[in-house]
């Protein structure tokens, strides 16, 4: 144990906490903490989601304003006519007419990543939203794409659906040798790394709803394990067949309304979405050592089970607790010190309060309010790509210092008593809530199956900037192209 690992073991976590903002300040490497995850760095984001949301920007400014990105079905997809029925028993019917969906979903610019006509065909168009998005992260990183050949990079990503795989069925499709690469969820992932020469670990992770934040974690644990120096992190999701929302429709799972709830005395279900979010994640020294933007900071992060519940698909209040704590505790930080947590929250009768009571376990009790958000009220529940929506939505808003809104929330459920937590549902756009504190978040996301993950950032550490002599007269004006 060094002297400074020592001192710090012997501080309370506020005191740890001035001390490492101190050392951040001043450069000084930081040692390994026994039992507490070291700090890692968000430095830059890609997304595309419903709304015509084309990167952080824009998302933020949905958030705010309050939008709405839910839509009929487009009929490029399918023909909504053909496939709804609001009768659940209705065979090979879907109970509902709408969802979250991007825009040109099949728009691809193959030449720009030197992928011949034949075989961008064959490539699942998730896969080639992947590779876009990935790039535009790293774009708002800063970091050069073609600087990374060689590196100890990591592409941690999740995807859960094979819709591409089903059109390809329905249509008659004939076979390509392409398909056999185009399909499979490996070579998403793969695909990156090959294009960019990547070496660090490429992981394609499927744990159904909570994929891309059991991604994002892995991403971290790669990072303090020193196996990767850099992790593009995150999750893509298309929703190209009406097959999954046909079965769904059986289990009464969507919402007849076409609108996420969350917590709602009208919740009825949840409306699926899509999109794509990636993220750009360093250890926070080495950011800070390099001179990078730094959006937020992930101090803990935490992936359980939920082993035997109620049934294979039915939420588990107790893992979901234990989740939460497990993340607290590598992040060393009380829960009380949280200001918002980004929720799972789908709006549906049963996930609502057994998560609600997770949340009242863990992060109920103190004296500075904390908001719950649920950005599945936005856009709908993007599935394996929620959880790094969620996790974007939360860095912006640590960011920013200001929780958005909820949308479709008039009455909280009647099964859910708040009156004893410190929990607000905010409708309008907020300032953060006051604790003295530097802003911090959880996000939480769950999985279909049982796995549950939970994550805990804070807003990036004041760093000390190097006086600049007068501006040059000649401004230098970077722009980004694949050709002169």
């Amino acid at each position: 144990m060094t002297d400074l690992t020592r001192l710090a073991s012997q501080l309370s976590p506020k005191a740890r906490e001035l001390l490492l903002q101190e050392l951040l300040r001043a450069g000084t490497p930081l040692p390994a903490r026994s039992g507490t995850a070291e700090p890692v760095a968000v430095v830059g984001i890609g997304c595309r989601f419903p709304g015509n949301v084309t990167g952080p920007e824009s998302f933020w400014r949905m958030l705010v304003n309050s939008e709405d990105g839910i839509t009929e079905v487009p009929p490029e997809r399918w023909d909504v006519d053909e496939f709804y029925d609001p009768d659940p028993s209705a065979p090979g019917r879907m109970t509902t007419r709408w969802g979250g969906f991007i825009p040109d979903a099949r728009g691809f610019d193959a030449d720009f990543f030197g992928i011949a006509p034949r075989e961008a065909a064959a490539i699942d168009p998730q896969q080639r939203l992947l590779l876009e998005v990935a790039w535009e992260a790293l774009e708002h990183a800063g970091i050069p794409a073609d600087s990374l050949a060689g590196t100890r990079t990591g592409v941690m990503v999740g995807l859960s659906t094979w819709d591409y795989a089903i059109v390809n069925i329905e249509h008659n499709a004939d076979i390509d040798a392409y398909l056999s690469t185009g399909i499979p969820h490996s070579t998403a992932v793969g695909r990156i790394s090959y294009l960019l020469g990547l070496r660090g670990p490429s992981v394609a992770v499927d744990t159904a709803c909570s994929s891309s934040l059991v991604s994002l974690h892995l991403a971290c644990q790669s990072l303090r394990l020193g196996e990767s120096d850099l992790v593009l992190a995150g999750g893509t999701q298309l929703n190209l067949s009406p097959f999954t929302s046909i079965a769904l429709s059986k289990w009464s799972a969507l919402s007849p309304e076409g609108r996420c709830k969350a917590f709602d005395a009208r919740a009825d279900g949840f409306v699926r979405g899509e999109g794509c979010g990636v993220v750009v994640l360093k250890r926070l020294t080495d950011a800070v050592r390099d001179g990078d933007r730094v959006l937020a900071v992930v101090r803990g992060s935490a992936v359980n089970q939920d082993g035997r519940s109620n049934g294979i698909t039915a939420p588990n209040a107790l893992a979901q607790r234990d989740v939460i704590t497990d993340a607290l505790r590598a992040a060393d930080m009380t829960a009380s010190s949280i200001g918002y947590v980004e929720t799972h929250g789908t709006g549906t009768v049963l996930g609502d309060p057994i998560e609600f009571e997770a949340l009242a376990a863990t992060y109920g009790r103190g004296e500075a309010p904390c908001a719950l958000g649920a950005v599945k009220t936005n856009f709908g529940h993007l599935e394996a790509a929620a959880g790094v929506a969620g996790f974007i939505k939360a860095v912006l808003t640590v960011q920013h210092g200001q929780i958005p809104p909820n949308l479709h929330f008039s009455r909280l459920n009647p099964v859910i008593d708040a009156s004893s937590t410190r929990f607000v549902f905010p409708t309008e756009a907020a300032p953060w809530p006051g604790n003295g504190g530097p802003r911090r978040a959880g996000v939480s996301s769950f999985g279909l199956a049982g796995t549950n993950a939970h994550v805990v950032i804070e807003q990036a550490p004041v760093v000390e900037v190097v006086e600049r002599g007068p501006d040059p007269a000649v401004v230098t004006l970077v722009v980004s192209g694949k050709t002169p």
